[in-house]
């Protein structure tokens, strides 16, 4: 200490303790100052400012009482409480008892079954068993006296029971002999196996597939008519229609150029599949006839469509007066013609390649159709 003023035997140094603290010595080598904390009491004037009060508690800085808020706890519908909730005095949460009045509403009676909600009496209803044709009812439907149902009438006639067609009956009705109702086993004929039972089914009597080809592919259908005859696929059918015509004119030059030139409209043919169910394949046969005049050295050619069938040159010294060649072709015109359905065959005769004052003065065609349904 002497390092800030202090000298002689002892610091002149003042040293004063506060609140809570104790200084001894008095700051001499011999006798040092020693300062102390919490020797002194604590004043409640320090500690309280301290405090505060939370939720549920109570606290007065003034007093340093603390208290706790007391519980509060009211009484909801149809509930009462009691007690003020200390230990010597607690809360006491009771139900109101549940009258009669208040749950009797809340039934009523369904199917069956009576109730009174008055007196909240329940009841069962009784089961009404009344007796028809041939059949008696005794008792009153109670445990002492059950209903008994018996199958003979008031006048004492047993139930009948009778076989019809393909069917037999045996027993006398009895407990001890009851009616037992069989079938008739039926009686097949022709196209039919079996017996009709569980073991032998009536089933179409079929015979083995003899084809490579498998049936799903190949096989025809077959089916039941409305008279209950089983019939097969419709069987194909083959019709021919035929047609001719000829065309006469007057002397005329046949055209020179090399195509084959239409000289007149084309020749028709209407061809319809007479089959209703099955469409057709149609062939067409087709013959053409052109008379030609040809002075010396002329020459002419015809042809069906664009293709060239005759052609014809004199090489002679004289005229050539009508002279003709007959062609036929054979093609394919359609190949599915549906059931009904028409198609139009045309034919149109094409001259050609005229030379030297060639003229031709008639055509004559020939157009046959084969029209076969599968």
């Amino acid at each position: 200490m002497a390092q800030f003023g202090c000298g002689g035997p002892r610091c002149t140094c003042l040293v004063t303790a506060g609140p809570g603290v104790v200084v001894t010595g008095n700051g001499s080598a011999g006798a040092p100052y020693v300062v102390e904390a919490g020797v002194a009491p604590v004043s409640c004037d320090d500690v309280r400012p301290c405090l505060s009060a939370g939720p549920g508690a109570t606290y007065d800085p003034d007093t340093g009482v603390i208290g706790a808020e007391p519980t509060v706890v009211e009484a909801g519908d149809r509930v009462t409480v009691t007690g003020d909730g200390t230990p010597a005095d607690p809360y006491v949460v009771a139900a109101d008892p549940v009258s009669c009045d208040d749950v009797r509403p809340c039934f009523s009676a369904g199917p069956g079954a009576t109730y009174d909600p008055d007196t909240g009496v329940i009841g069962a209803e009784r089961t009404v068993v009344e007796a028809g044709t041939n059949v008696t009812v005794t008792g009153d439907g109670t445990a002492a006296d059950p209903y008994v149902v018996n199958s003979a009438g008031g006048d004492g006639v047993a139930t009948s029971v009778e076989g019809g067609d393909g069917v037999t009956v045996t027993g006398a009705g009895t407990v001890t002999d009851p009616y037992v109702v069989s079938a008739e086993p039926p009686v097949t004929g022709c196209g039919l196996t079996g017996d009709g039972t569980a073991g032998a089914p009536l089933a179409v009597a079929t015979a083995a597939w003899p084809y490579d080809c498998p049936p799903e592919d190949s096989g025809t259908v077959v089916v039941c008519d409305t008279d209950g005859v089983l019939r097969g696929e419709p069987r194909g059918q083959v019709s021919f229609v035929s047609y001719s015509e000829t065309r006469d004119y007057p002397d005329l030059e046949v055209p020179t150029g090399t195509t084959p030139t239409d000289v007149d409209t084309p020749f028709t043919l209407e061809v319809t599949n007479p089959d209703p169910c099955l469409p057709a394949l149609v062939l067409v046969e087709r013959e053409a006839d052109v008379d030609f005049d040809l002075p010396v050295g002329a020459g002419a050619g015809y042809a069906q469509d664009t293709d060239e069938m005759v052609y014809l040159r004199n090489t002679g010294t004289t005229a050539i007066q009508d002279t003709h060649v007959q062609t036929t072709k054979l093609y394919q015109h359609t190949l599915s013609l549906a059931p009904g359905a028409t198609a139009t065959v045309n034919f149109p005769v094409r001259l050609s390649r005229g030379a030297g004052g060639a003229t031709y003065n008639r055509i004559q065609v020939f157009i046959r159709a084969l029209l076969i349904s599968q």
